[in-house]
């Protein structure tokens, strides 16, 4: 989701996929694509919001809109967080070595498989 009007349909989606939508974006625009950048299963706070901040810009999606997606991806078990560090489930981590891209879907169903 790149542009406004994505945005603007997703006002009509419900609480569960609404939020889902918001997680996955997260995911798939932010958090993934700064751990594959930094080349490392984990990232600071501060490197989290810059990315936000340019993913903001660049698809017209205020950074309020954003900001609940990274807290969900921790109560999924997708980070941990630690202090002002955030990682990598363990289960990701090959993922990160073959530089894979790594979509929530895929990243929620590793984490949950046992």
């Amino acid at each position: 989701m790149s542009n406004s009007n994505n945005y603007e349909d997703s006002r009509t989606k419900g609480k569960h996929a609404h939020s889902t939508e918001y997680r996955r974006l997260i995911w798939e625009m932010i958090v993934w694509p700064l751990i594959i950048e930094q080349n490392r299963p984990y990232f600071s706070i501060n490197e989290y919001q810059s990315k936000r901040v340019l993913f903001s810009k660049e698809s017209n999606l205020p950074s309020s809109k954003l900001s609940g997606g990274l807290i969900s991806l921790v109560v999924k078990g997708i980070l941990i967080k630690e202090e002002h560090i955030y990682s990598l489930h363990y289960r990701l981590i090959p993922y990160l070595r073959k530089k894979v891209i790594l979509t929530y879907g895929q990243a929620l169903k590793e984490t949950y498989t046992k």
